[in-house]
C-alpha cells in the first residue's frame, strides 16, 4: 500500500510560478499582436499620415464650415469653400513669405557652420577643457558619417528620394480629398462607425469620440499659440541684439513647437548659433537667456492654461512618447506621438465617466 501523498507533493509546480506562466504566455500573445499591428502601421504609414493630416485640417476648418452651413450653404459647397479658402490662405502666406524665407534659409547652413567653427575655436583655445582641433574634427566627421548612414539607410539614394516625393504628394492629395469628405459627411461617417459596436456600448463610444475630438482641437490650438509666442519672442530677440536671419529662426521655432521638448531644444540651439555667428558672443548669451526663459514660462505657466484638460500628461510621458514615436516611425512619429498619447489617455478617462455627463460643455468651459 502506497503512502498517502500530501498536497505539496501533488503540486509539482509552485503556485506563483504557475500564475506567472499563465500571465507570461498571454503577454507573449499580446506582444505578438502588438508587433503585427506596428508592422501593418509601418506598411500603411503614408495612408495613416494622410488620415491624421486630414483630421488636423478638418478640425481647423470646422468653424468656417459650420458658419457656412448656418447660413444655408449645402454641405458639399460649404466643404469646398472652406477647403479652397484654407488653400488660398496658405498660398497667400507662401507668396508673401517664401521669397524672404528662401533667401534667409539659403544663408542658414553656412551661418550655422560658421557658428560651429567659432565654438570649436573657443573649445580649443580658451575653454578649460583639454581638447585639440583634431579631436573636434574627428567628432564632427563621425557625426557626419552617422548622419550619412542614417540617410542612406532610410532611402537616401535618388530613387529613394523620388519615392518619398511621390508618397508625399500622394499623401497630401489624399489628405485634402479626405478632409473634404470629413467636413461634408462627418455626421454620417460617425453614425456608420457606431453601428460596428453593440447598442449598449454606442453611447460610451460616442462620448469617447467627442472627447478625442476636443482633445485634438485643444492640442492644435495650444501648440499653435505657444509656437507663435515662442517664435515671435525669440525672433525679436535675435533681431534686437543685432543678429540676422531672424525670420528663419522664427519660422524654425514655430515648426519645432510641434515636436515637444526636443523641438524647443533644437530651435533654441539654432537661435543661439545664428546669433553667435552674426552678432557675437554677448548677444548669443542674451538670446540663450531669452530662449530658456520663454520656454520655461510657456511650459510652467502658459501651457497648463492654454491646453487645459487636452494635454494633462506628465513630462516623462511626453518625453517617452516622443522617443518611442521617433524610434518606430521617424519624424512623423515624433510629431504625432504626443497628440496620439493625449487622445488615448483622454479617451480612456472618458470611458470611466458615468453616463449623462455633458463633456462638450465641460470642455468648452475649460481655459
Amino acid at each position: 500500500m502506497a503512502p498517502p501523498t500530501s498536497d505539496t507533493d501533488a503540486r509539482s509546480v509552485n503556485p506563483v510560478l504557475e500564475r506567472l506562466a499563465a500571465y507570461g504566455w498571454r503577454l507573449i500573445v499580446l506582444a505578438g499582436v502588438l508587433v503585427g499591428v506596428l508592422w501593418v502601421v509601418a506598411q500603411l504609414w503614408v495612408v495613416i499620415l494622410a488620415l491624421v493630416v486630414a483630421l488636423y485640417i478638418t478640425k481647423v476648418l470646422e468653424l468656417p464650415y459650420r458658419w457656412l452651413r448656418e447660413r444655408g450653404a449645402p454641405g458639399a459647397l460649404a466643404s469646398l469653400v472652406a477647403l479652397l479658402g484654407f488653400l488660398g490662405l496658405i498660398a497667400l502666406i507662401g507668396w508673401l513669405l517664401v521669397p524672404q524665407m528662401s533667401r534667409e534659409f539659403s544663408d542658414l547652413g553656412p551661418t550655422l557652420d560658421e557658428a560651429v567653427d567659432d565654438v570649436e575655436t573657443w573649445l580649443v583655445e580658451d575653454s578649460p577643457f583639454d581638447l585639440s582641433r583634431t579631436d573636434l574634427e574627428n567628432a564632427r566627421q563621425d557625426l557626419a558619417d552617422a548622419a550619412g548612414r542614417a540617410v542612406r539607410s532610410s532611402g537616401g539614394a535618388l530613387v529613394g528620394w523620388a519615392v518619398v516625393a511621390v508618397e508625399l504628394v500622394t499623401g497630401l492629395l489624399l489628405a485634402l480629398v479626405t478632409t473634404f469628405f470629413f467636413l461634408k459627411d462627418g455626421a454620417r461617417i460617425q453614425q456608420s462607425g457606431l453601428r460596428w459596436f453593440p447598442e449598449e456600448r454606442r453611447e460610451m463610444v460616442a462620448r469617447m469620440g467627442r472627447r478625442a475630438w476636443f482633445t485634438l482641437g485643444g492640442y492644435l490650438k495650444g501648440v499653435a499659440m505657444l509656437g507663435t509666442l515662442e517664435a515671435v519672442v525669440i525672433g525679436v530677440a535675435v533681431w534686437a541684439v543685432g543678429g540676422s536671419l531672424f525670420w528663419a529662426v522664427a519660422v524654425l521655432t514655430f515648426i519645432a513647437a510641434f515636436v515637444p521638448i526636443v523641438g524647443a531644444i533644437v530651435a533654441g540651439v539654432i537661435a543661439v548659433l545664428v546669433t553667435l555667428a552674426t552678432a557675437g558672443f554677448g548677444p548669443a548669451v542674451l538670446v540663450a537667456i531669452v530662449a530658456v526663459v520663454v520656454q520655461q514660462l510657456d511650459n510652467d505657466l502658459l501651457a497648463p492654461v492654454i491646453y487645459g484638460k487636452a494635454l494633462e500628461l506628465h513630462p516623462l510621458v511626453v518625453l517617452f512618447s516622443v522617443v518611442i514615436g521617433g524610434a518606430l516611425f521617424g519624424l512623423g512619429g515624433t510629431i504625432l506621438a504626443v497628440p496620439f498619447t493625449a487622445v488615448v489617455v483622454n479617451m480612456a478617462a472618458e470611458a470611466r465617466v458615468l453616463p449623462g455627463v455633458d463633456i462638450e460643455a465641460e470642455v468648452e468651459h475649460d481655459p
